[in-house]
């Protein structure tokens, strides 16, 4: 009887930390936490290494306070232990889970600046340093907003936010079961689709890139999916030089994105 009652407990025990990832996520990194102070987004409880009271750590601190977030102090193992990253920067903030949006609210951020619409359609990125450099830059380029799947890609996360410096914070995040299907609605509201591939002939800056505009990039090692690449209008690559033939997934977004950017401001 005793056995059985401890694999109970052991059981109860793991349900409960199912629920506890289920129901809660964690920030790390200042950049990070403050980006989610400012932004006004709830916090359930703030965790400080203790000892640790200079640089913007006390201004974290103060914002905290005022908002009257619960901040504890533990000690540098313990918040070793809890941490997901390893350059945690000593505070850890924990939060309800990452909030996606729907398309139409992607859109309607286009429509409130009076700009024609701007998206990033993610082919199953992988890597969260990867999908956290890109929503970095499409942030500061004034994307409205970054489409992902919710199969075979990560999602948003702590180590996303935190290579972000935030951006998950300040930009529209879309998490959709088809991206076929995603992008046959894009078309339907007037947007020309664009994919990344290597084997096009057509460089990004021969491509005209006005208007309402998806961009599509692939994932890491096998690019786009043909479902997806069957639904672009056209498809563009970037002249590679080297004798190494692919960049980065984050590099490539930055590049085929700020040529977006430079051809809106002629």
């Amino acid at each position: 009887m005793k056995q059985n009652k401890y694999k109970n407990n052991k059981k109860d025990k793991k349900e409960e930390q199912k629920k506890e990832v289920t129901y809660h996520d964690q920030i790390e990194g200042r950049n990070s936490i403050l980006e989610r102070l400012e932004s006004g987004k709830d916090i359930n409880k703030l965790f400080i290494t203790r000892g640790e009271r200079h640089g913007s750590i006390n201004k974290i601190i103060a914002i905290a306070k005022e908002k009257k977030v619960i901040i504890v102090e533990k000690d540098k193992r313990q918040m070793e232990e809890m941490a997901q990253t390893q350059n945690y920067q000593g505070v850890i903030a924990i939060v309800p889970p990452f909030e996606y949006c729907q398309i139409e609210d992607i859109l309607k951020e286009a429509e409130n600046k009076g700009e024609d619409p701007f998206v990033l359609i993610l082919d199953g990125i992988e890597d969260p340093h990867n999908l956290g450099s890109i929503i970095r830059t499409a942030e500061t380029a004034g994307v409205h907003g970054v489409i992902i799947p919710k199969r075979r890609a990560v999602g948003i996360n702590s180590t996303v936010n935190k290579v972000s410096a935030g951006a998950v914070e300040h930009i529209k995040i879309a998490r959709v079961t088809n991206l076929s299907d995603a992008i046959e609605k894009l078309k339907k509201e007037g947007f020309w689709i664009c994919g990344t591939d290597i084997h096009t002939n057509q460089y990004y800056y021969n491509q005209d890139l006005k208007g309402p505009i998806g961009i599509v990039i692939g994932s890491e090692g096998n690019g786009m999916s043909d479902k997806v690449r069957k639904k672009c209008d056209f498809l563009v690559k970037i002249p590679m030089k080297g004798k190494v033939t692919s960049l980065n997934a984050s590099v490539s977004t930055g590049i085929i994105v700020y040529e977006v950017v430079k051809q809106r401001l002629k």
